[in-house]
């Protein structure tokens, strides 16, 4: 049975635990885990970190910690019973922990491994704390290294700063708000600013010296030296090292480092060294022998010197290599280092070239025990410590200290009967009084154990030596008196042996008779003459003797008449010993009673370092001299007292006030001293006001504190010896001494005088006085002294004086004593504070005292508060909040306003005095009650006050608001921030209701109260679904989600307001929608409704709510575009609306309003989603398009659409789609006109006319369309451009727009641009954006970009997206599934602009523009076999699905890519497909030809294999395979309708067989010899294929070339290239013509499904690889609507153009509209490359005929009846008309003209041939009947749009319309011929142009944005001149004008194309815009 746990509560995982058993709790090792139950070994619970799992776990595997339960029950709260810090090394680890790993995903390797560091050393470190073996110290460090990484490590990661006190977290709710801003403060500025050390160390560590001549033992000598003053600043740091330059003594580390320790600041400067001397041990000269002398010398070796300020600035880490050098001459050594630093160079050279010493240097910084506690491994493995000279700055007390430093500096000897100088050595002794040599106090320096002696230096031969060497006598205090040092000079031979032969010595004794020891300084010391070491034994002998010849007595001649001296400089640093005479005098004083008086003047003279190392003892010597002699005395004592205490103030010795309070407590024994103290005291306060020099006095009165302790310790003591005798007289002396206080401190004076400054000298140290009093007087006389003190001072004062600040300091210290904490005295002293508070803050002056009085006020109160809480603090705070909230809210909100300080100092405490108050409020809001708030607004006399009040209120609570009050990782205080705000605005709401609701209503409180729970709901804070769930969790569990408490606050305000709602609509639909957006369910609950509330009561008002509406629009986009809303809100929004407006009258309305907002919901959600991708893609665009088309169409959001229009821009600028750019941007340029009107300033435009900007825009876009190569377009806008410059006559600019619109045709001719691929993409799946979601588009390819690649790109678009593998349309199942499919295959375009493609003559340059620009429709054809398949020649069944695409804008345009629109499907017959395949071959074949004719081909290999591809069809068996398949009778009896399809099979198969053949003769003459044998085996198979298709000869109808050819001038044909090919080669050929009942004209069908076709059975035709084919592009005909060449050539010569006797000669070759091929695989998945003319499906075909007219057959030919349809005899020649190519240039396409209505075939027969249009010659063209079956028909004029002829594929064709008005079929026209052909007939059935296009939806979407169609229907604009129809007949000159390729959309009535739609008008306010 499961029992509920009373004390296993809390345990921690052991080991891990699958939790395989049912309902088993998966447990990982370290989990910390929360027990609800127990069972049999079994525990039940939840993991800590998911509570919601809860499950069951074996006993065995939790380790039980003691735990306390909060709440006991069902949301019990369970805590550790540990250390604080513990618990938060745990859970910040834990946190630490998931945002490490994120670290590593992110990159961010540096802190990722430094985080993993301090990770592991905090756990080291809570493994030291947990074993709880550490002492108290050192626990306290550990706890210290542990909060100070936890510190780091949330700095770092951008965590929160955590209040801590004593490192241990603190809970907000149980400290004071004003102490938590004081934590927190403290530490922020801990972590920002750290405090400079003004203690430093230098770290040095001897590695090695490198030299190439060492062989001796090194003895290295370190100091810091000042250059500035030229003296050593340290004592010396003494290394020695052995012959190989090593340390001495390796395993000793405390021998080679060491720390000179006490550096100051100053001390870091450039001009401070480390000086370097290096001494050898051996022989004299470094050149001798061995063997010459056993004796060892100290001589000089070389200096190295290196500045400290380098080391400030080099790294730490690495060694120095320090040059060595050595002096040029021994006499320079003592200076050696000076010439260095000077850099001297003539008196110093380098030692060696490779000579250097190796140390480790580094500066650390603070005091000694930081550094023990920093760096603990460097002092416990071993560091000696070197002293600076003298005392730090800083004398700790306790120092001991004794240090004698002697320098060794000069000697003069004489040569002693020498020859030469002398070679001396000094050796140093210290003795004791006794004679006896002191063992170990002979100090070379630290770093080496002391010695018995010294040894100096040797200089060779020198008589007048400088050692400049530095000893330390660290001799003890008790041994100083008698000690002396004695000096042995020696002299040192180099010969006999190395002899050290005595030749004198100098002594001198330490201290004087007189106790004071050796003077600091210099002192000449005389040589006495001395040759035995034994008459040195007995020091008494020669201590009587004078040691210095500065005191000589006078009649020793003989010794001042010795020139031998000995010069020395000694230095005491001693605690202890004294060199003052007039410090012995006074200390002395019972020795010397008429000295007194002198001795206590002179005090104030001696050095106070002097003066502070004997403090007790002078001390003890004024009261005892007071005790004995206070009449005489009580001034002096009572002033050195002054100066004693006003000294322990100077910074370097403060820390001996601990000494004197110790003295006062411990030692001090005037018990009579009282009486003299208070008299003194009161004498010199009552001189106060007449005095004329206040210096003195104000020293005294500084002093005042401390002379207080002497009188209150003085009194304690008499009372003790007398039983408390005289107490009354005491008091009534202290009572005495406060009246002359008072009076003095009410003298009123004016400006800043001596008295008031004495005043603020007695105020500054009045409050250390209370302590004192309080001892001896019970609290409330103290207060009562306190009150009347204060109150006494003058109560006007001088705005400038100084007075009043020291009164606040006063004021503070006097709150923040022991005094005021006391609740007795704090009720007296309280109003005094408040009073003076409340002036100051009223005045606005001494904020920053005002506040940290405020602060140390509120802070007491909640200790208070802490325990039970009594009347007394709940009438403090009363009092307070009478007194002060008022005056503080206007401080805040004036010191808000005010402009920050500049200096980063004066910021920092603007900042702090901003904090300081804001913490006061909250502090004093927290501590209100009920009660207080009751008394606080009934106060109020008036409702003016009231409103004022509360407008103060919000107004300062928006400001605690901001992100910017508090630092960004101080949350906990804006959690307590806010929860005193929300609590104060819960009790204010009352009073909001009560006062002003009704007739009472005031907008303003109103309004400011909703703006303010608005910011608190969105505050960054309070977000909590941006914390981690542990932060969370803590929230909740402390304060909850104080934004639903808010938001039903407002929920009930708003409610309460009735009819006054409707001042706040449409106001708050912003600001309310913000808070709705706030990802938290139970607010959006509560906050949605209002809307609809809104709604209602917009609705009574204007009868809609239209306001409601444009809001909400508005807010909408710039909210979600920050982030905020998600799907759930737009779902929630919708359902919570709709239901709510479900009986309304309006709900239609309604419902249409809610629908519209959720829509735009949808895209904008699907635009925020896709903006958060990196790059821009495919995605981004679109939705952006679908979104700026749903504010045109949906919204009519001018702005907003402009607004995304520009962000549509912008991403294509990114993506660098140039084209798609300029297109964007012309959307906003057609909204503007070319008018004078201002326009404001908007987005990034400034303040311009309407002219500026769209002149602006046009050369932008201009620009753009030049770098996306889409010169064309630019070129209409340059020329409109102009217009406008020529009417403006700004000639200047006028010519830069010529020259740039030239300059886009130079490009359009000279430069090369890239096909692009077009693909169709069908997104299907719920998964997929809106507006992608199961539709399909056309996208416009990448250059370069394939299938494959393209494929590839959509799938990293859409990582989850499946690729489907077929083509057929989705079913169902797919659309509505939960997941994303994307169906890619390529698609080919259906170019408009036929008449630019058909036309001869223009370049291909040219032409590819205009088949791959402004596209609508795109075409994919799908082979399939229909009935049975025929396994020997699958092309009997082989049928083609077309599938025609048209879109709802053409491509290019704002977008890559567009949505299709309409789908229409037809299919194509196996012979069609034929037809089709050998029609693009032929043309493939004619445009190699001619390629390689005109030198075009780089090589001639894509010819040859062209040509092997049809001659040897090894593949599919080539043309045989049609023969069987469509010759047999079997086909031709089955198909009776197919008979003039057959016969154009035929027709072509012999033409392409004619194509081979010259083909062939080219090919021969550009092969290169290796491919010899290959063409020769080509001609031989060509033969072999003629014999198959039964050809012996060529009728005329095909001996004429196949390749056709202007030879035209190049004046006439710039881009002509030759293409006669056949010495027969102007002739033309006639095309069988067949009636359009029984087959598929070349307009129709043919020419529609060449492309794909060929891309099936193109190159070598055979039906295995039907799907690996080839293709070939091409055109069938000129008819047909869209086919187009990149390859185009010019067509006849101009000798036949231009002369009518060759007419019959040389007649029109066929027109070579051929396509370049394009290599492409074939399949399903894959584009097919097609001509693009469009077909017409089978069943639409009516029973028009075109017939053939050939103008070159007499009419007895024409009328010839032929045996067989199919003989090729029935084809005869026909002779076009030149006379149009002779007269004019090529032309560019005209517009349209009314259509002929033509007349029956059978009817025209009789009709004469019609005359040729713009023709000056005029040829009969007699009728011509192809067959039996066919009628003869006249022709129409040969320049009717209608009709047309073509010889690009060998056949005439029809025009684009050749079908009947009866079939319903919209075909486009060709609206333009290239130029006259011959008439063929008409047509029996007219009909108009305007059924050309397709007639789209107008509710589908906007119209397309193309240059093509500037005429806008939005107003009535006129039509731009460079886009109107030029009025005159003759075109305008090439090259045509792009915009007037599309003349079905243009008419010359100038109407609008019906098939574009009309988009909703737009509001005028483009204006502004």
């Amino acid at each position: 049975m499961w029992i509920p746990t009373e004390h296993e509560k809390y345990g921690v995982v052991l080991a891990s635990f699958r939790g395989t058993v049912q309902h088993g709790l998966p447990l990982e090792i370290g989990d910390t885990v929360q027990i609800l139950e127990k069972c049999e070994g079994w525990y039940r619970g939840f993991i800590l970190k998911n509570p919601n799992v809860k499950g069951i776990f074996p006993c065995s595997y939790i380790h039980l910690k003691n735990a306390v339960v909060k709440n006991k029950g069902q949301f019990e709260t369970v805590i550790p019973v540990e250390d604080s810090v513990i618990t938060e090394m745990t859970s910040t680890l834990r946190e630490w922990g998931a945002m490490w790993k994120q670290l590593y995903v992110k990159n961010e390797g540096d802190l990722f491994h430094r985080l993993w560091h301090v990770m592991n050393e905090i756990l080291d470190l809570r493994r030291q704390v947990l074993v709880g073996h550490l002492t108290h110290d050192r626990m306290k460090d550990v706890k210290q290294h542990i909060t100070a990484r936890l510190d780091w490590g949330n700095e770092q990661l951008c965590l929160d700063l955590v209040p801590r006190r004593e490192f241990s977290m603190v809970d907000p709710d149980e400290i004071s708000v004003t102490e938590l801003y004081r934590l927190m403060e403290h530490r922020h500025r801990k972590k920002e600013t750290a405090t400079p050390a003004s203690t430093h160390h230098l770290f040095v560590h001897v590695k090695s010296l490198m030299s190439a001549n060492l062989g001796e033992e090194l003895e290295v000598f370190f100091h810091i030296y000042d250059g500035r003053e030229n003296r050593p600043l340290s004592e010396r740091f003494f290394v020695r090292l052995n012959k190989n330059g090593l340390p001495k003594w390796p395993e000793k580390t405390e021998r080679q480092c060491t720390l000179f320790v006490d550096l100051g600041s100053s001390d870091l400067r450039k001009d401070v060294y480390i000086v370097v001397h290096i001494i050898r041990i051996g022989r004299m000269g470094a050149g001798e022998k061995k063997n010459t002398c056993s004796v060892q010398y100290r001589r000089p070796f070389g200096c190295a010197v290196v500045s400290i300020a380098d080391l400030l600035t080099a790294d730490s880490k690495d060694d120095h290599l320090l040059k060595v050098y050595a002096c040029n001459t021994e006499i320079e050594w003592y200076q050696i280092h000076e010439n260095i630093i000077k850099k001297a160079n003539s008196r110093y050279n380098l030692s060696g070239s490779n000579t250097g010493l190796a140390v480790a240097l580094q500066l650390l910084h603070g005091d000694i025990d930081q550094l023990r506690r920093e760096y603990m491994g460097l002092f416990t493995r071993g560091v000696c410590i070197t002293k600076k000279l003298g005392f730090s700055d800083i004398i700790m007390p306790g120092e001991m200290r004794n240090d004698l430093y002697m320098t060794l500096e000069k000697g003069e000897f004489e040569k002693g009967g020498k020859s030469v100088a002398r070679n001396v050595e000094i050796m140093v002794y210290v003795l004791d009084a006794d004679g006896q040599i002191l063992k170990g106090f002979v100090a070379s320096g630290s770093g080496e154990p002391g010695a018995d002696e010294y040894h100096s230096l040797v200089l060779y031969h020198n008589n007048s030596p400088r050692w400049a060497e530095q000893i330390k006598l660290p001799i003890p205090v008790d041994m100083f008196r008698g000690s002396h040092v004695r000096f042995e000079f020696r002299h040192c031979s180099t010969k006999d042996k190395g002899e050290k032969k005595l030749f004198g010595y100098s002594f001198v004794p330490l201290m004087q008779e007189d106790g004071r020891t050796l003077p600091d300084g210099t002192h000449e010391l005389i040589i006495h003459k001395c040759e035995e070491n034994a008459s040195l034994a007995d020091c008494s002998r020669y201590l009587k003797l004078p040691y210095s010849k500065a005191n000589l007595p006078t009649n020793s001649l003989t010794l001042k008449g010795n020139k031998e001296s000995f010069w020395i400089t000694s230095f005491l640093c001693s605690t202890k010993l004294t060199q003052n005479g007039d410090m012995l005098d006074l200390l002395k004083w019972r020795a010397h009673p008429e000295r007194i008086n002198d001795s206590l003047s002179k005090l104030k003279e001696i050095d106070g370092s002097e003066i502070v190392k004997f403090l007790q003892d002078t001390l003890d010597t004024l009261f005892g001299i007071l005790d004995e002699s206070s009449q005489r005395y009580s001034l002096k004592v009572f002033d050195s007292l002054v100066h004693i205490i006003n000294l322990l103030q100077d910074s370097k010795f403060q820390h001996f006030k601990p000494v004197m309070d110790t003295y006062i407590e411990s030692h001090f024994a005037g018990a009579l001293s009282y009486r003299d103290l208070i008299k003194v005291l009161k004498w010199y306060v009552d001189r106060i006001v007449e005095a004329e020099h206040q210096d003195h006095i104000q020293q005294v009165l500084k002093a005042s504190d401390y002379i207080f302790k002497y009188i209150i310790q003085s009194r304690r003591l008499f009372s003790l010896a007398t039983g408390g005798q005289n107490e009354e007289e005491f008091r009534a002396c202290i009572l005495e001494l406060f009246m002359s206080i008072r009076f003095f401190l009410s003298q009123e004076s004016k400006g800043i005088s001596p008295v008031t400054q004495t005043q603020a000298v007695f105020l500054r140290t009045f409050p250390a006085i209370y302590s004192e009093l309080l001892k001896f007087f019970t609290v409330r006389d103290v207060a009562g002294f306190v009150r009347e003190t204060l109150a006494s001072l003058p109560a006007v004062v001088q705005a400038d004086s100084p007075l009043e600040a020291v009164k606040l300091q006063c004021i503070s210290k006097t709150v923040e004593s022991q005094l005021y904490i006391n609740p007795e005295s704090r009720c007296i002293l309280l109003p005094v504070v408040l009073r003076v508070l409340h002036t100051c803050l009223q005045e606005q002056r001494d904020l920053v005292m005002c506040a940290r009085i405020f602060t140390s006020m509120l802070s007491l109160i909640k200790k208070e508060e802490n325990g039970a809480v009594e009347p007394a603090v709940s009438e403090e705070v009363e009092l307070i909040v009478e007194s002060l909230l008022e005056v503080l809210l206007r401080t805040i909100l004036e010191i808000s306003n005010r402009p920050q300080p500049a200096g980063p100092a004066m910021r920092l405490q603007f900042q702090d005095v901003t904090g300081e108050f804001v913490a006061c409020l909250l502090a004093l809001l927290r501590h209100m009650s009920d009660k207080h708030y009751q008394k606080l607004l009934q106060a109020f006399s008036s409702k003016d006050d009231l409103r004022d009040f509360l407008l103060h209120v919000f107004t300062v609570f928006r400001i605690l608001i901001r992100p910017e009050m508090f630092p960004k990782d101080w949350t906990v205080m804006r959690l307590v921030t806010n929860n005193v705000i929300i609590t104060t605005v819960l009790y204010l709401s009352d009073a909001l209701r009560k006062n002003f609701l009704n007739d009472k209503f005031d907008y303003k409180v109103w309004d400011s109260y909703f703006y303010l729970s608005v910011i608190f709901i969105n505050q960054p804070c309070l977000q909590l679904e941006s914390f981690s769930p542990s932060k969370r969790k803590k929230i909740l569990e402390k304060y909850g989600d104080m934004r639903v408490m808010m938001g039903c606050e407002i929920f009930s305000m708003w409610q309460n307001l009735g009819e006054h709602k409707l001042n706040f609509i449409p106001a708050m639909i912003g600001p309310f929608l913000e808070v709705t957006l706030v990802p938290q369910p139970d607010l959006r609950n509560v906050m949605i409704p209002i809307f609809h509330d809104m709604m209602d009561w917009e609705q009574r008002r204007s009868g809609n709510f239209k306001q409601v509406e444009a809001k909400l629009i508005d807010k909408l986009d710039s909210l979600m575009s920050e982030g905020k809303g998600d799907e759930t809100y737009r779902e929630l929004f919708n359902s919570i609306l709709l239901k709510k407006i479900e009986r309304e009258t309006w709900r239609e309305s309604g419902i249409s309003l809610i629908a519209t907002v959720t829509r735009l919901m949808e895209r904008l959600l699907d635009y925020r989603d896709c903006m958060k991708l990196g790059e821009v893609d495919g995605k981004k665009i679109g939705c952006t398009v679908s979104l700026l088309n749903f504010y045109k169409t949906e919204l009519n959001k001018e702005e907003m659409y402009i607004r995304y229009i520009h962000k549509l821009y912008d991403l294509h600028l990114k993506a660098q789609n140039y084209t798609e750019a300029s297109y964007t941007l012309l959307l906003y340029d057609e909204l503007l006109e070319w008018s004078d009107r201002p326009l404001r300033e908007f987005l990034n435009y400034p303040m311009q006319s309407e002219w500026q900007r769209k002149e602006y825009l046009h050369l932008t876009i201009i620009q753009n369309f030049d770098r996306g190569k889409c010169w064309e377009n630019g070129i209409i806008l340059c020329r409109e451009l102009a217009d406008q410059y020529e009417s403006y006559y700004d000639y200047r600019n006028l010519s830069k727009m010529r020259m740039m619109e030239a300059s886009l045709y130079d490009k359009i001719m000279d430069q090369q641009r890239l096909e692009p691929e077009f693909f169709r993409v069908g997104f299907y799946g719920k998964k997929f954006p809106f507006f992608l979601r199961n539709k399909e588009f056309v996208c416009r390819g990448h250059d370069y970009e394939r299938l494959e690649a393209f494929q590839q790109r959509m799938l990293n678009e859409f990582p989850h997206a499946i690729a489907m593998q077929h083509v057929n349309q989705p079913d169902q199942t797919i659309y509505q599934a939960d997941a994303q499919y994307l169906q890619i295959y390529a698609v080919t375009p259906i170019p408009e602009s036929q008449d630019v493609l058909q036309r001869d003559g223009v370049p291909d340059n040219i032409k590819s523009f205009y088949k791959f620009n402004h596209i609508w429709k795109f075409r994919y054809d799908r082979p399939f076999h229909k009935g049975t398949k025929d396994k020997e020649n699958e092309f009997k069944s082989l049928w083609v699905e077309r599938t025609t695409l048209t879109l709802v804008q053409s491509l290019p345009g704002i977008s890559r890519w567009f949505e299709v629109e309409k789908r229409e499907l037809v299919e194509v017959s196996p012979l069609e497909n034929a037809i089709e395949v050998i029609e693009n071959k032929n043309l493939q074949l004619r445009t190699l030809i001619t390629q390689c004719q005109s030198r075009q081909m780089q090589n001639i290999n894509p010819l040859t294999m062209c040509l092997n591809g049809v001659i040897d069809a090894a593949v599919n068996g080539g043309l045989a395979r049609y023969q069987e398949a469509f010759f047999v009778k079997d086909y031709i009896m089955n198909h009776p309708e197919d008979g003039d399809k057959i016969g154009r099979l035929r027709e072509l198969m012999f033409e392409q067989a004619h194509i081979l053949e010259y083909g062939l003769a080219v090919h021969e003459k550009y092969v290169p010899q290796d491919m010899r044998p290959l063409h020769k085996k080509l001609v031989d198979q060509f033969h072999l294929m003629k014999s198959s298709l039964g050809i012996q000869e060529f009728p005329a109808y095909v001996r004429a070339s196949p390749v056709p050819f202007t030879n035209g001038s190049p004046r006439t044909y710039r881009n002509s290239v030759p293409s006669i090919i056949s010495p027969d080669a102007g002739r033309g050929v006639a095309r069988r013509s067949y009636p359009a009942v029984n087959r598929y004209s070349s307009s129709s069908l043919s020419s529609q499904a060449s492309n794909e076709v060929s891309n099936i059975t193109g190159q070598s035709e055979s039906s295995d690889e039907v799907f690996n084919m080839q293709p070939s592009p091409s055109t069938s005909s000129l008819s047909s609507n869209h086919s187009a060449s990149p390859n185009v050539t010019s067509s006849a010569p101009s000798s036949a153009r231009g002369s009518p006797q060759m007419a019959e000669k040389h007649k029109h070759s066929r027109e070579n509209a051929c396509l370049s091929p394009r290599e492409r695989p074939v399949s399903a998945i894959f584009s097919n490359p097609l001509d693009p003319a469009q077909r017409a499906p089978a069943h639409q075909i009516g029973d028009t005929t075109l017939p053939r007219s050939d103008p070159n057959l007499s009419a007895p030919d024409k009328v010839r009846p032929t045996p067989s349809s199919w003989s090729l005899d029935s084809v005869k020649e026909r002779s076009p008309s030149f006379s149009d190519n002779v007269s004019k240039p090529i032309c560019p396409p005209i517009p349209p003209r009314p259509q002929h209505q033509a007349s029956s075939a059978k009817n025209a027969r009789s009709q004469s041939p019609g005359p040729m249009s713009r023709s000056p010659q005029k040829s009969a063209v007699p009728p011509f009947t192809p067959s039996p079956t066919e009628c003869q028909s006249t022709s129409l004029v040969s320049n009717s749009p209608v009709l047309s002829g073509s010889y690009s594929s060998g056949i005439s064709s029809l025009s684009r319309c050749s079908v009947s008005e009866a079939s319903g079929t919209e075909l486009p026209t060709g609206d333009h011929l290239p130029h006259p052909l011959p008439p063929p007939a008409p047509l029996p059935n007219s009909f108009s142009s305007s059924s050309d296009e397709p007639i789209r939806r107008e509710n589908k979407t906007p119209p397309p944005y193309s240059v093509y169609e500037r005429n806008n229907p939005r107003r009535p604009v006129p039509l731009p001149h460079s886009l109107s129809i030029p009025p005159q007949t003759d075109p305008p000159a090439l090259p045509p004008k792009p915009h007037q390729i599309r003349t079905g959309s243009m008419k010359l009535d100038g109407n609008a194309d019906p098939r574009v739609p009309r988009p909703r008008p737009l509001p005028r306010k483009v204006s502004q815009l």
